[in-house]
């Protein structure tokens, strides 16, 4: 589950991992970008879809339909990873082995809206 190029990037790992089974992403819904406003998939779906997984873009995770889409993979775990989307506790307890949420900054030392920039400055 995740959007921008850093979860793409979190995504290319695990499809490198013989012993991950990616089995599909979930992404927010395409977005209108540039100056012809035109809907731009997300780095996720660009790849999700070059490496022919399912892509699911809802526009709400709360609904019990994305909950029983979710259950319906059987995930062992979940990696979140910049989605967007604030995730319900049942989807999150819906994996046996939890789920993982993969991070960019220092947390929970530098939160707000330049995390990154902030541990960078500070040369950590």
């Amino acid at each position: 589950m995740g959007t921008p190029a850093f979860a793409a990037d979190i995504l290319a790992s695990l499809l490198g991992w013989p012993e991950f089974s990616v089995q599909a992403v979930f992404t927010r819904p395409d977005r209108e970008a540039g100056r012809g406003r035109r809907l731009m998939p997300s780095p996720v779906k660009v790849l999700a879809l070059e490496k022919g997984l399912p892509v699911h873009q809802p526009s709400s995770m709360k609904t019990e339909e994305e909950l029983q889409l979710v259950q319906s993979y059987e995930p062992d775990f979940l990696v979140v990873a910049a989605y967007g989307k604030i995730l319900p506790e049942d989807i999150l307890h819906t994996p046996p082995y939890g789920s993982i949420n993969v991070h960019s900054s220092i947390l929970p030392k530098y939160r707000g809206s330049a995390p990154i920039n902030w541990a960078v400055l500070n040369r950590e």
